[in-house]
């Protein structure tokens, strides 16, 4: 199973976005590409666009890149009550054509401020049961031609996409990527997703989920290939052990005495997966080898609650841990964004490509 290594692009128009020190060019095409661009040229897949009202749209902003690069691959953050399946399916098979093949999807059902934009479905039951019949619907129209589905959410009759995603390499559209730790978020993945995200948790957790993943597909009778896995983390390099952590120490003290004025986390502070990140500290500071969880005590969220830290070396045995556990899709980021896609890509990147798990 091919290996994916993906960057992250904040996409956003304020600077200080988990402490990346940047002061202009935030939400520019010209910034943004040159981010792409970086990617591109130190081995990164593509990049994670993040997503959020109040951002730039994130759909635009990737064709905008996907118009200005040659190989980069953008995964497209998107909500089901933003979009309807019908629309999207249709402008992401699009794009996909246009890019030859280029298009990946990571579906969001957290909150956002969904009042602003008219989404009143907010009962996370609720929006579970959309997501799965958006993943559902998406997949039929993107694969067979005059789709009819009435759905508790969606409807669409006698519908056909054209143009169709672009083949290549046995793949027949683009890849949905979805994430979320609750009973219910676990079921959806199970069904319809073709990757879980995971974030960073010890390998213990990770490989409880697997499993569990594993055994739910078979439970809701999965119609499509076997779900696969992925891991999007914040790692911090550097060219030694003791100068890696020595940066963790001065990024964490920063973040203490900035008391929340530099923006780590969105709107997920109830979220069942959030959660169990921030209830990893009372384990320790330090799990596995290289996992610091002190991050989330002073307001970092998301990716960025935990941290492998170390060297280049350190943080690849820490990955490799990962990949043996079945994770192969891989979501990396540090700040400052722009000097990290070079260190990480450069010195992290080959390590992770060379060795076998």
């Amino acid at each position: 199973m091919s290996l994916e290594f993906l960057w992250y692009i904040p996409n956003t128009v304020e600077p200080g976005h988990r402490g990346d020190d940047t002061t202009s060019g935030w939400g520019s095409i010209e910034y943004s590409t040159d981010l792409a661009r970086s990617a591109e040229g130190h081995g990164w897949s593509g990049a994670l666009l993040g997503t959020g009202w109040g951002r730039p749209d994130t759909f635009t902003v990737a064709t905008a890149l996907a118009a200005r690069t040659t190989t980069f691959k953008p995964l497209i953050a998107i909500r089901p009550g933003y979009w309807h399946p019908a629309n999207f399916a249709s402008a992401a098979a699009t794009l996909d054509q246009l890019s030859r093949g280029r298009v990946l999807v990571n579906i969001v059902s957290g909150l956002d401020n969904p009042a602003a934009y008219g989404d009143t479905n907010i009962e996370p039951p609720q929006r579970y049961a959309r997501t799965q019949e958006f993943l559902h619907l998406v997949r039929r129209l993107w694969t067979e031609e005059d789709v009819t589905f009435h759905g508790e959410h969606f409807q669409v009759t006698g519908s056909t996409v054209a143009p169709r995603p672009y083949p290549t390499g046995g793949r027949t559209h683009p890849t949905l990527y979805f994430g979320g730790a609750s009973p219910a978020a676990e079921r959806v993945s199970a069904a319809e997703a073709d990757v879980q995200l995971f974030w960073g948790e010890p390998l213990d957790g990770i490989a409880e989920r697997v499993d569990r993943l594993k055994t739910l597909s078979e439970q809701v009778g999965r119609r499509h290939k076997p779900l696969e896995f992925g891991l999007r983390i914040t790692t911090l390099v550097r060219d030694t052990t003791e100068e890696a952590w020595h940066a963790a120490e001065e990024k964490v003290a920063k973040m203490a005495s900035a008391a929340g004025e530099t923006t780590w986390t969105g709107n997920r502070r109830t979220a069942v997966g959030q959660q169990r990140l921030f209830d990893l500290a009372q384990r320790g500071e330090v799990l596995d080898t290289c996992l610091y969880t002190t991050p989330g005590k002073f307001g970092a969220g998301g990716a960025g609650t935990t941290w492998l830290v170390g060297s280049a070396d350190d943080v690849a045995r820490a990955l490799h841990g990962y990949r043996k556990l079945g994770i192969t899709h891989f979501v990396l980021s540090d700040t400052p964004y722009k000097q990290e896609i070079g260190r990480i890509g450069d010195q992290l990147l080959p390590l992770l490509r060379d060795s076998a798990p």
